[in-house]
């Protein structure tokens, strides 16, 4: 897997932050890896200096498809970034699946030569 940014905005990401937040992006992004250019997570306190409960997780994917870009809010900040990856692996199979469909499609359509025409 490429190198994943993790940045937070209005509080400090501990190591373990740091070390699950990998840990569960390797977890859910493995079987497409090699798709994966760049991988950038921010984590930011939704309430700001009030110093709320909630906290949200962007996850944005960069690599040979288009990007893609999804989130999460919860209070606990592992649960956050679960949640996050999860539906990041599950966007990156869609987006893997929906690429390999279109060239199984191409390849299977006889060529417009060979199409008897009546």
């Amino acid at each position: 897997m490429k190198k994943i940014s993790i940045t937070s905005h209005g509080f400090s990401t501990t190591e373990a932050i740091r070390a699950h937040a990998y840990k569960r992006l390797g977890f859910a992004l493995d079987r497409a890896a090699g798709r994966v250019e760049r991988i950038s997570v921010t984590l930011t306190d939704v309430n700001g200096p009030r110093h709320g409960v909630d906290k949200s997780c962007l996850i944005r994917i960069g690599g040979a498809g288009p990007e893609i870009v999804c989130g999460a809010v919860d209070s606990d900040v592992y649960r956050l970034i679960d949640r996050a990856a999860d539906r990041a692996g599950r966007l990156l199979r869609r987006e893997v699946e929906r690429t390999v469909g279109k060239r199984r499609q191409r390849r299977q359509a006889p060529p417009q030569a060979m199409v008897d025409v009546q």
